[in-house]
């Protein structure tokens, strides 16, 4: 295995734009749910008039859909990726929309047969029965609770309250608040491993909200820490949180 030093620099230099996990390859493992939600999300698409894909990230997982709705809307929050997904799904004569996180959408009433999402930062409810058309089906997959807490709290110490956070049951009671009809929700608990110190820092500045003031620097020490006890005693063994939901207006 290389340096601390070089597989630090490596991961603290590269590129974060979009939300393609493809840097990990080889260097970290994490099981899937069963459910196949791209596959799932595909079929979907692929008979719906419109539809509307929320926190899109670089529009990699619409993409990957074969035939999509007259009209697709993606939006998402951060500017590098609503580049990217510019340029992935422009040719495709999808409309990429910028909405910062927590804002309207900018959307009328009853707009989309179809709206989806995977991996929500946070999922607005009202604004999701507001823009879904009567009838029409919100389908998505989030992270579930304590996802990832094993790091999670490696560097940041037992965190038992943020563990109950998006909680499926919750998310339910918020949605048929709303005015939906909850209709279909599946878990899974699914094992991540990470092989090196670099995918650590990889994936500690891919997803920001882990460890929201993580910086090399700031925690080099529990870094070096874990580095000698992947190179001892192998990967480091985490666990995934998702949860399949589908709701009806």
């Amino acid at each position: 295995m290389r340096t601390f030093h070089d597989l630090v620099a490596e991961a603290g230099t590269a590129d974060m734009t979009g939300w393609d996990f493809g840097w990990l390859e080889g260097r970290a493992t994490e099981e899937r749910p069963p459910w196949g939600y791209a596959h799932l999300l595909a079929e979907r698409l692929a008979h719906a008039a419109s539809a509307l894909d929320l926190d899109t990230g670089g529009g990699e997982v619409v993409a990957s859909a074969a035939v999509l709705p007259k009209r697709m809307v993606v939006s998402e929050g951060w500017p590098p990726n609503a580049a990217q997904a510019r340029a992935t799904l422009g040719p495709r004569g999808v409309e990429v929309v910028e909405t910062p996180q927590g804002a309207p959408l900018p959307f009328a009433d009853r707009s989309f047969e179809l709206v989806t999402s995977r991996h929500p930062v946070r999922p607005d409810w009202p604004e999701i029965a507001r823009v879904l058309q009567p009838g029409g089906t919100y389908f998505a997959q989030h992270v579930g609770p304590a996802s990832a807490f094993e790091l999670i709290e490696f560097f940041l110490g037992p965190l038992p309250e943020q563990r109950n956070g998006r909680d499926p049951q919750r998310e339910v009671a918020e949605a048929e608040g709303a005015g939906l009809t909850v209709t279909e929700v599946r878990t899974a608990r699914c094992r991540m491993e990470l092989f090196d110190i670099g995918a650590v820092v990889w994936i500690l500045r891919r997803c920001v909200w882990w460890v929201p003031d993580f910086t090399v620097d700031r925690y080099r020490d529990r870094l070096r820490e874990l580095d000698e006890l992947l190179r001892r005693n192998g990967p480091f063994v985490a666990h995934s949180s998702r949860h399949l939901i589908e709701a009806r207006r």
